[in-house]
């Protein structure tokens, strides 16, 4: 059952780090990961009900920058995108990802959106560093970033052409594939908080799985690249 927008609940970000602390015991089983940080992404974007939109547009965007040592959430990015050629969300849309149309409209182009996450990456993550794009899936970094910065004329950033999907490494550990973020959760006893399709709560939950696999033993390693 999905929550009305007016009873949307908000997870505190202090909080979701002091679940981290807790968690600390579950730590004598990891192994050293091959990056300093996990970037943890989920793309949100316009969509109807039975009916592809054309073109699609995302409409949130959403990183955690995660430490690969301690698995704590170190840096967020988090802008809502102003659609370009469909401004108007669709019912649909607002009730599937519980996004407002407020939220998009005080919102930034993409190109815009764009330039201040390429500011994020340089200043707060580094470049120099050696990190790896988190996803539930490949369509974000395969599908619709490349098809956003087609429709601006925008180049692809290099350091977004390679990423892990979560849902390859729950299948290496436990020997199940499983479609959904809900069903990986329920596999590895672990409760979801939020609201599902939401990107900032998608990526917390995200976060949370990549946890409960470092602390099976779990190696993260890329599991597809684009040119």
């Amino acid at each position: 059952m999905r929550l009305p927008l007016t009873s949307r609940v908000w997870i505190p970000l202090q909080l979701f780090k002091l679940n981290f602390k807790i968690q600390q015991a579950n730590m004598s089983t990891r192994i050293p990961q091959s990056f300093d940080y996990f970037l943890v992404l989920d793309f949100e974007a316009t969509c109807d009900n039975k009916k592809k939109i054309e073109p699609q547009e995302i409409i949130e965007f959403p990183v955690l920058k995660v430490n690969a040592e301690t698995y704590e959430v170190e840096s967020v990015f988090h802008h809502f995108v102003k659609p370009r050629y469909h401004p108007t969300l669709t019912n649909f849309c607002m009730n599937l990802t519980s996004i407002t149309q407020t939220e998009v409209d005080d919102g930034e182009l993409f190109p815009v959106v764009l330039q201040e996450f390429d500011k994020w990456m340089k200043e707060d993550v580094g470049l120099g560093k050696q990190f790896l794009f988190i996803t539930c899936g490949d369509w974000d970094l395969k599908t619709m970033l490349p098809s956003q910065c087609a429709l601006e004329n925008l180049q692809v950033p290099q350091y977004c052409k390679k990423w892990l999907n979560i849902k390859k490494s729950y299948a290496v550990m436990t020997g199940e594939y499983n479609k959904g973020m809900i069903s990986m959760m329920r596999g590895l006893q672990l409760s979801h908080t939020g609201h599902l399709h939401r990107g900032f709560d998608d990526c917390l939950n995200i976060a949370i799985i990549l946890r409960a696999l470092a602390n099976r033993g779990c190696k993260f390693l890329p599991t597809m690249s684009i040119s």
